[in-house]
């Protein structure tokens, strides 16, 4: 459970992402395939020279090292127009994640910022929300928050464990908000740099949530991905980030899981 160009080429987002995480060593930037740009190479095949009627109807002739360096030209602004592409520049992200405000029924009880369960580092952007359980049947949402916040309490200057979420849902369907969404949180490396998580409780070690609880993970999720222009196929599991048996139930019942995210789509098309 509690488990980023320089102007020449590389990112410049990873740059960032590197810059901004340098001290927190856990957090590991997601890395970026950047194939080197390969312009195809040209044969020049022989050419007959211009009959004498052409040259003396006086037709303009290309030199042909001046068609080469042409073709070129147009080859590399192809090629780096594809690599812009492939990098993202073409949807730069333009949510505030800040400026969201959080409804009502989500209760905020932050917990303190330390190194363990909250870094105080920001996040950028929001890819995928992952859906966890908790792993200790019939635990209190209030209770899992505790555990967050006392991880605080470890010995920085030593190993200690790790842990966090966004929010955590609770046997009777309450919701409880502890890091703001502007922050990142470890429950999803690596890729705790570009994800929200939530928390979920459950009565008993099959890990199937009750209907109360399941139906406010469907009302949280189905709102964070309208504000975050998300989709429910945006929705993963910890499984599909790290392979771990989380959350247990939709991991052991596909099935269950196709559904859940059936359902969130259907709550956002009554909320629309």
């Amino acid at each position: 459970m509690h488990d980023k160009k320089d102007m020449t080429g590389k990112s410049r987002k990873r740059n960032i992402y590197e810059r901004d995480y340098d001290k927190i060593s856990q957090i590991q930037p997601r890395p970026r395939e950047d194939g080197d740009l390969k312009i195809r190479r040209i044969d020049e095949h022989s050419r007959r020279p211009a009959s004498k009627s052409r040259q003396k109807k006086g037709s303009l002739r290309i030199p042909r090292i001046a068609a080469l360096l042409l073709a070129l030209a147009i080859g590399a602004a192809a090629g780096i127009g594809g690599g812009y592409y492939l990098w993202g520049y073409e949807h730069p992200y333009h949510i505030n994640l800040k400026e969201i405000a959080i409804p009502s029924w989500i209760e905020q009880d932050f917990i303190r910022k330390n190194l363990f369960s909250r870094p105080d580092v920001t996040l950028k952007q929001v890819n995928n929300i992952v859906i966890h359980y908790v792993a200790n049947a019939d635990s209190s949402a209030a209770a899992n928050r505790r555990y967050f916040d006392n991880l605080a309490d470890q010995d920085p200057q030593q190993p200690g464990t790790v842990g966090g979420s966004h929010f955590i849902v609770g046997l009777e369907g309450e919701i409880i908000q502890i890091i703001p969404i502007s922050e990142i949180t470890y429950a999803a490396a690596p890729r705790n740099f570009d994800t929200l998580s939530i928390e979920v409780c459950h009565p008993d070690d099959s890990g199937k949530f009750s209907q109360e609880t399941y139906d406010s993970l469907v009302r949280l999720t189905a709102w964070l991905c309208k504000e975050l222009e998300l989709s429910p196929k945006d929705l993963i599991r910890h499984h599909d980030v790290s392979g771990k048996n989380c959350p247990k139930y939709y991991v052991e019942h596909e099935d269950e899981w196709q559904q859940f995210k059936k359902d969130v789509k259907a709550a956002m098309k009554k909320h629309s």
